[in-house]
């Protein structure tokens, strides 16, 4: 009776003290201001991603195979131990329910759980081994004595059990009892530990994958009039409070960032800890600028919305989200003041486009091209974008396109009037030039009555496609790409190659909307693809999105440099893009670094042209 006592009583003094500050966080995420926007609706989508994502542990295992297997074997094993561990205290109290050698359950279960012991056993030595010796430097340069501490009562756990598993049925003996308690005491020192650690995530991170927006860097419509974006602690809603919280501090994020691989201040970790940091100084509600000691102006507006933090993000932290959020509560409420921020705004105020371009250039272009007016027969509105307006490259690439389309027979019209679709004031937080741009544009396609869209910018296909949906629109949008993709049987042959081609994918329309592949069939029709070392979902920022493209000098080293190296490195006669940002950032890239012998640069658009017979006009 003594015993059962002592049990009892180092049971709840264990739960009080997890209590204690899992309870806080609980509190301060369920005080933090509702999200008006968030629907659980669709469950299946919801569902599949949990089971994908927590149970089968697939992004972990798919973005680093080997210690995400470890980490996948550690999640595993805990699930296996759930009804151990109940098991283990019943049999404290004299009322167990499993026995190891009877009953149809028992034996079976218990041979299960020895086998992911001695998995978890091993796989969580390489964890600590690779986390407190190896140390990558994405984790930081401090040694984190939590996770060592924690690493050591897990394999304790594992070891006690499979020692006791295999020298049954000698449960009597000195020996069982004393693994038995220190099984016990392990378990009962683990628990407490993980809401004061980064280990809170084995509680928080499952519901924070359920419980996402949908879909990739949803950006949250504002709530109302009042809503400026995260601008003090009232602004915080509970997604953000619980992914602040889930954060597992792996650095996957960090490692894949652009802007923190080019020695910019700017750390995706760093974002999530400082939310969470805010939080646990200030609480839910408070009215002190979230900007401040714990999350840097600069950091935040050197993001370049690539989405390679939360595409690696294994518990779930929409990072794109949080980083435009602040973005919003920094510029709607003036306080954000930067020369070439302010420039960019008044350009779009005034002349709808962000290069300041007056519409009589591109009305001229279209004249001088002949490009038809949409009349509501053709099959096709072709947008033409900011870049294919105005910018030169960027009307090589359309005019490419032109010809393929008029070499099929495909009839196309574009717009008398188009302004830029907002991409850079909606991902720089100016959410007031952004509507006022994309009401422009909408009632500008349904006057004409548009149905599909055809665009040679992944960043209008995006903001196009889900972005103005915030605003009631629903147009049909294709990047040219995928047009030409599925047009590739209809195109005549290479003739001559045009040599070796390395494939750049765009963020805006690899990770944003998972094309990957069509591009790719352009390419392979007029020349030889090679891949650089980062391709495809890792793909490396040009260094553009989220409106950089049109701010001041980079810190550090330029993003677009660090990529065109990568791709210049790999030996290829033709560097291909399908962005026309893309194709901006590295026009001047591969010349810096490559000043003599740099690769050619063309569009996707222009490879597939150059396949045609040249009496095209």
């Amino acid at each position: 009776m003594a015993e059962k006592l002592l049990i009892l009583t180092l049971v709840a003094v264990s739960a009080y003290a997890f209590w204690r500050r899992f309870g806080t966080v609980f509190h301060t995420i369920m005080a933090s201001r509702k999200d008006a926007s968030f629907h659980l609706a669709p469950l299946g989508p919801r569902v599949w991603d949990f089971f994908w994502e927590v149970i089968c542990q697939a992004k972990v295992i798919r973005e680093r195979p080997l210690p995400g297997l470890a980490h996948a074997f550690v999640f595993w094993g805990f699930c296996a131990f759930a009804l151990v561990t109940l098991n283990h205290f019943a049999l404290g109290m004299g009322i167990p329910f499993l026995h190891p050698d009877h009953g149809l359950l028992g034996p079976f279960y218990f041979a299960l759980a020895f086998a992911f012991s001695l998995v978890v056993a091993v796989s969580i030595t390489g964890l600590a081994i690779r986390r407190l010796v190896v140390r990558p430097k994405w984790l930081g340069a401090k040694v984190s004595w939590e996770s060592g501490l924690i690493a050591l009562l897990i394999l304790t756990l594992m070891v006690t059990f499979a020692a006791d598993y295999w020298q049954r049925p000698a449960s009597a003996s000195a020996y069982a009892r004393s693994l038995w308690w220190l099984h016990t005491l392990a378990l009962l020192v683990f628990l407490p530990l993980v809401p004061h650690t980064k280990h809170l995530h084995l509680l928080l991170s499952p519901a924070t994958v359920f419980l996402s927006r949908g879909g990739f860097s949803r950006i949250p419509p504002l709530d109302g009039d009042e809503d400026f974006g995260l601008d003090t602690g009232k602004d915080v809603t509970q997604l953000v409070a619980l992914q602040a919280y889930s954060c597992v501090e792996c650095g996957r994020c960090q490692e894949h960032c652009p802007a923190h691989n080019t020695g910019k201040l700017l750390n995706p970790k760093e974002i999530a800890l400082g939310f969470r940091g805010y939080l646990n100084e200030h609480g839910a509600g408070a009215e002190q600028p979230l900007i401040g000691v714990h999350l840097s102006e600069e950091a935040v507006f050197q993001c370049t919305t690539c989405g390679a933090c939360e595409y690696q993000c294994p518990v779930g932290i929409e990072h794109v989200p949080l980083i435009v959020g602040l973005r919003r509560g920094a510029v709607n409420t003036g306080k954000w003041e930067d020369e070439y921020g302010g420039q960019l705004f008044l350009k779009l105020e005034r002349n709808g486009n962000p290069l300041g371009m007056a519409a009589l250039e591109r009305d001229k272009f279209l004249q001088k091209n002949a490009l038809p007016l949409f009349d509501g027969t053709q099959e096709y509105c072709l947008w033409l974008g900011c870049m294919g307006s105005y910018d030169p490259k960027g009307r090589e690439i359309v005019l490419a396109l032109v010809e393929v389309l008029r070499y099929l027979g495909v009839t196309y019209g574009v717009l008398k009037k188009e302004k830029c679709t907002g991409d850079s004031a909606r991902r720089l937080g100016n959410d007031l030039a952004f509507q006022q741009l994309a009401e422009f544009n909408m009632g500008q396609l349904k006057t004409a009555k548009v149905k599909k869209l055809l665009s040679i910018c992944p960043h209008c296909v995006r903001t196009i496609g889900e972005d103005w949906k915030e605003l009631g629109a629903e147009f049909e949008i294709e990047h040219h790409s995928v047009f030409l993709a599925r047009h590739q049987a209809q195109l005549p042959g290479a003739g001559g190659s045009i040599g070796k081609v390395v494939y750049h994918d765009p963020c805006y329309l690899g990770r944003y909307q998972d094309v990957y592949d069509e591009p790719r069939a352009v390419i392979s029709a007029g020349g030889t693809l090679v891949e650089p070392g980062r391709a495809r979902e890792r793909s490396f920022c040009c260094g553009a999105g989220g409106g950089l493209v049109f701010l001041g000098e980079e810190t550090g080293s330029r993003v677009s440099h660090e990529r065109a190296r990568e791709l210049a490195d790999t030996g290829a006669d033709v560097v291909a893009a399908a962005c026309p940002f893309c194709n901006t950032m590295f026009q001047d890239a591969l010349s810096a670094v490559r000043p003599e012998g740099a690769p050619q640069l063309l569009d996707v658009a222009q490879i597939a042209a150059a396949r045609l017979p040249r009496i095209q006009s």
